[in-house]
């Protein structure tokens, strides 16, 4: 079973929830698809066991073969190819700017002249390791890289199938989101009682049900807004799997990079019972 944790926007404790699921289950498999900005090592201390660098396919043009048609720019999705061409000489140039290409291979497969060659460039590293009887996986994607989806999809291709998988999605509900919870049999959203936080859970609930993937909420720092999150939740029929109190200690833990499960022994009975409501669920 693949679960996948996810928010709507940054900072509700998404992390904290994904951790203490893997740590109160055990014997899982940890995947941070969360590249740009991975933490959930600082509380899971793995010992990493394997590292390698995560590359993406890149178009190269042959200019001696290329009749500047402009086929592999109307077919890129992401504008990542521009072709120049003067209607006189016939003469032109292509470009192709790295940073938006998704290394799909559409430019590269429908080329009528086959002037792409495909060229590979490091966009950053995966890790792999062990942290207790736990399965750690994650990527880390290079400075100045802003395109995360490729390094995320080359996470989860370590997903082992035997095992119950445990996935940290990024904050949001762009791109890289839809390609870490995609595949997930369940996704938990993480959200506070504020008004941002409800504007933001209603974007990521609209993601999943798109994908088809259904869905419950947690609600973290319980007790300092209004009840918003769980009037929305009751209209629409989601469940609110877990509610964690705004509690001091868990957030004196969490900023020394400890797991609020090994402070409040007692939260770790509430998530075993959160994935059982959720394998019923799913």
């Amino acid at each position: 079973m693949i679960v996948s944790v996810a928010s709507g926007k940054g900072g509700t404790g998404k992390t904290t929830v994904a951790v203490g699921l893997a740590l109160s289950l055990g014997d899982v498999q940890f995947l941070d698809c969360d590249v740009e900005e991975p933490n959930a090592h600082l509380f899971l201390h793995p010992r990493i066991t394997k590292s390698s660098p995560a590359f993406i396919s890149i178009p190269s043009i042959v200019e001696a073969m290329c009749d500047y048609c402009g086929k592999c720019q109307r077919v890129c999705a992401f504008n990542s190819i521009a072709v120049l061409k003067n209607p006189e000489t016939r003469e032109g140039s292509v470009l192709v700017f790295d940073h938006l290409c998704h290394g799909c291979g559409a430019c590269y497969i429908l080329c009528p002249r086959g002037a792409i060659r495909e060229r590979q460039k490091e966009i950053g590293i995966v890790e792999k390791g062990v942290a207790g009887d736990l399965s750690f996986v994650h990527g880390r994607l290079n400075i100045g890289e802003v395109m995360s989806p490729p390094l995320i999809r080359q996470v989860k291709k370590a997903i082992d199938p035997g095992k119950t998988v445990i996935i940290d999605a990024p904050p949001g509900t762009t791109c890289p989101v839809i390609e870490a919870v995609k595949g997930s049999d369940f996704c938990i959203l993480v959200t506070e009682p504020t008004p941002f936080g409800l504007n933001d859970l209603k974007l990521a609930v609209d993601v999943l049900k798109t994908l088809k993937i259904p869905s419950g909420i947690v609600l973290n720092r319980d007790g300092i807004g209004d009840n918003s999150v769980v009037d929305y939740a009751r209209q629409h029929n989601i469940p609110v799997l877990m509610r964690i109190p705004f509690d001091r200690e868990i957030a004196a833990a969490y900023s020394n990079g400890v797991p609020m499960v090994d402070v409040r022994k007692d939260y770790s009975d509430l998530f075993r019972n959160l994935f059982e409501t959720i394998r019923e669920a799913a």
